[in-house]
């Protein structure tokens, strides 16, 4: 983040505003916008600037001085003197004065966003100085989503402020209440114009919710990593949530999703170590919810293949605690897809098998007898340490030592990597790099359409002979 988005009160704040052209007008015009009052020093005034300002405002026709700076908040420079502009930088930084230098990034404070103006909402987009062109683009698009009856909404709901707190005692409880009430017929009411609808459904509205604090669980799939590829119930409720647990599959971009204030509780479990024990985690999740709060549990790819999720929505079923599962898109199919690899095809698949690389308490899979029909492609989880016992298993059931396989690692992610081989040398081949990441093993002849259909980019291929 090149830039923090500040809202500044520039109520009967005093403003200096550095030239009186076209481009400083357009300045003129947030300024006062925003309640500034203006002392605008320029060589010559244009009309149209002079027209925006008011009796609050002054007007120095002649050269900036030091004496401008005095008891300014802000300082905004729009002229087309290179010189003048750094002189101003130095000057204000030296009386710690942010300052806006028109153009010139490098001199800036702080910069101007696109602003979608709904009073009271504000809605700034910035380019941090890179692309203005396309951050009025953005504007121009949310304008067109956001219906301007969004500002009157947000008055009424300010106006509801003293009432509901008032009534609802907890901080939880009123973020609850306002959450609810914007999706409600009150805030429909509202939009539509009927003010005095909207009141009397916000009330009722208030009225049950006095006294309910009541939380729950969300069991959530997180996908295999991109962000884009959460489900829309996904992530409306991971930006509801008050707490989310998550472990090192869930990628930091989809942490980042939820709320500035929501807690964040990490549950890894490394490869070769699980940090919180399964028991804690699902004690964890009931705590929180007979607390009140709304939490989520977001598991890497699908909570109910290979996820645990069954385990750990066991005791909140018990305590009679409410739950409900988000189905994510499972890492198999992540995997596959990003990396170009049908599960199926009529020429070379016609089922896919999912198994785990890893039982329970550490012990590798077993059994892999059954896993030997040419047509069928076997996905592998968790298993790139027991990649060494799944080779030797696949070729003692009697699988061909030419059969292809592939090791996909972080999938999904700009830094996936997919290393492909046989039976017979992917062992070798994958010591020849260090792995870090979640890593699935793909196996079967589907695995010689990769290079054809790889799409996502161009990792590192071993190419099948």
């Amino acid at each position: 983040m090149d830039y923090l988005p500040l809202a500044f009160n520039l109520r009967e704040a005093r403003v200096l505003l550095v030239g009186a052209g076209v481009v400083a007008a357009r300045k003129a015009t947030l300024l006062k916008k925003a309640g500034a009052s203006l002392h605008v020093v320029a060589l010559a005034v244009s009309e149209s600037c002079r027209a925006l300002l008011d009796d609050n405002d002054t007007i120095s026709e002649r050269a900036v001085t030091a004496s401008d700076l005095d008891g300014v908040r802000l300082i905004i420079a729009a002229t087309d003197d290179r010189e003048l502009h750094v002189w101003l930088a130095e000057s204000a930084r030296a009386r710690q004065i942010p300052i806006n230098v028109v153009d010139t990034p490098e001199l800036c404070d702080f910069i101007f966003p696109a602003i979608i103006d709904r009073n009271p909402i504000l809605i700034g987009i910035s380019s941090s100085g890179k692309s203005p062109v396309l951050a009025r683009l953005l504007r121009k698009r949310l304008e067109a989503w956001l219906p301007r009856q969004y500002g009157q909404l947000g008055v009424f709901m300010g106006n509801l402020r003293d009432k509901v707190s008032a009534v609802l005692k907890t901080e939880n409880q009123r973020r609850l209440y306002y959450e609810t009430l914007v999706e409600s017929a009150a805030a429909e009411a509202v939009l539509q114009g009927d003010l005095i609808g909207g009141e009397r459904l916000a009330e009722q509205l208030l009225t049950a919710s006095a006294g309910k604090e009541q939380g729950d669980v969300a069991l959530v799939g997180a996908g295999p990593g991109d962000p884009d590829l959460l489900t829309f119930k996904a992530l409306r409720l991971i930006q509801r949530a008050d707490v989310i647990l998550y472990d090192r599959l869930v990628s930091p971009d989809i942490i980042e999703l939820a709320r500035r204030d929501a807690e964040r509780i990490y549950v890894g479990k490394e490869r070769k170590e699980h940090s919180v024990p399964q028991e804690s985690i699902n004690e964890t999740l009931a705590r929180l919810a007979l607390d009140g709060l709304k939490v989520v549990r977001l598991k890497g790819g699908d909570p109910f293949i290979f996820g645990r999720g069954g385990e750990e929505l066991t005791l909140l079923a018990d305590q009679g605690i409410p739950f409900q599962v988000v189905p994510g898109i499972t890492s198999a199919s992540g995997a596959a897809s990003y990396a170009g690899i049908p599960l199926t095809h009529r020429d070379y698949a016609q089922s896919v098998r999912f198994i785990p690389g890893y039982l329970k308490e550490g012990s590798p899979v077993a059994d892999l007898s059954d896993c030997v029909r040419a047509d069928e492609t076997l996905v592998i989880y968790m298993g790139l340490k027991a990649l060494s016992s799944v080779v030797a298993r696949l070729l003692e059931a009697g699988r061909e030592a030419t059969t292809p396989i592939a090791l996909v690692e972080n999938a999904t992610l700009p830094n996936q990597m997919v290393v492909t081989g046989t039976l017979s040398d992917i062992e070798t081949r994958s010591q020849e790099r260090e792995w870090h990441g979640p890593t699935l093993i793909i196996v079967g002849e589907v695995i010689k359409l990769h290079q054809r259909l790889s799409w996502f980019h161009k990792p590192l291929l071993t190419p099948i002979t």
